[in-house]
């Protein structure tokens, strides 16, 4: 690589950031942050930046506004060193269901942190699985949006859930393009769970459009938050007559009781990502994390030498 670039880990995503780092062969760059008694953050890098195109890797997972006011703080200690670029990593992009007006006097939540991390000095954004594609809009500056799609769908291709026998599941009409892509990986066939919301993180099955009896079931969602709408669809499978159930996710947020409903829940896996970092406490026995590592390592280098990352999650060629 010729250009110059640093990559630092923030707060929320020191794990990941590491492993991105191994993969490209270079050091995370030193950097102090403090957490003063008041609870007010302060951050400062310890070698130069000056001229240098810097990568920060900071999930903005919980605490959300914290894991946020760390990224913008990190930024403008960047900017007021002189970086020439300063791109944050964002694997998860908190806020990103705030993406819309669905009643009067409600914010655009998702559009004021884009706001605000262009304003911080962000010069590019990297991130993943947005909860809606339309928040790549929101920005001014451009947006790198990874999908983790070619991670589960290579684990579920090297585990021998492929063909006919499987049939991939969306938990509601809003995800079923995204079931419809990790099918056509998988060339298996398509089910959708019409369901009713009845209000935030409440949801009730209503349907299956498709059939799964006797099939391996694969449900797929951009993220697991208090895991009721996953789990319900789980047990609407099993009553249906789905032989296995398999819940996989890109975001593993996993809010309270997500956790005791996933265990009490008949999947056999539950596939996620480290796009979030989970605590020992969030992890059971049959949770499988897939790294993004290689994905994201794969952008930044491509970033540094100015080539396309489209073909990353091209479907292979027969």
């Amino acid at each position: 690589m010729e250009k110059d670039f640093q990559i630092y880990a923030g707060s929320s995503s020191k794990a990941l950031a590491r492993q991105i780092a191994q993969k490209l062969g270079v050091e995370l760059g030193s950097v102090d942050l403090i957490k003063f008694a008041d609870g007010e953050t302060f951050a400062k890098v310890n070698q130069s930046v000056r001229g240098c195109m810097v990568f920060i890797v900071q999930s903005t997972s919980k605490p959300v506004n914290e894991s946020i006011m760390e990224l913008l703080i990190f930024m403008d200690s960047l900017k007021r060193a002189s970086a020439a670029e300063i791109i944050p990593v964002i694997p998860y992009y908190g806020y990103a269901r705030q993406d819309r007006k669905a009643s009067p006097r409600e914010p655009i939540t998702s559009k004021l942190i884009a706001d605000i991390l262009t304003v911080a000095g962000a010069s590019r954004v990297v991130t993943m699985d947005l909860h809606a594609r339309q928040i790549q809009g929101f920005f001014d500056i451009p947006v790198d949006h990874m999908e983790a799609l070619p991670i589960l769908a290579k684990y579920f291709i090297k585990n021998e859930l492929v063909g006919d026998d499987i049939v991939v599941v969306s938990p509601d009409v809003g995800g079923v393009k995204r079931a419809r892509s990790l099918a056509k990986w998988l060339h298996a066939p398509l089910a959708i769970i019409d369901k009713r919301r009845a209000k935030a993180n409440v949801s009730e099955v209503m349907n299956i459009i498709g059939d799964v009896a006797g099939k391996k079931a694969i449900l797929i969602d951009d993220m697991i938050d208090t895991a009721g709408t996953i789990c319900n669809a789980a047990y609407a499978l099993k009553e249906k007559g789905a032989t296995e159930v398999f819940a996989c996710a890109t975001h593993a947020i996993l809010s309270d009781p997500a956790v005791e409903r996933l265990k009490a829940a008949p999947f056999n896996k539950v596939i996620v990502t480290d796009t979030i970092e989970l605590p020992d406490n969030k992890r059971f026995e049959n949770l499988e994390i897939l790294s993004t590592d290689t994905m994201f390592s794969e952008t930044i280098k491509r970033i540094v030498n100015d080539q396309a990352i489209s073909d990353l999650f091209e479907l292979p060629h027969e």
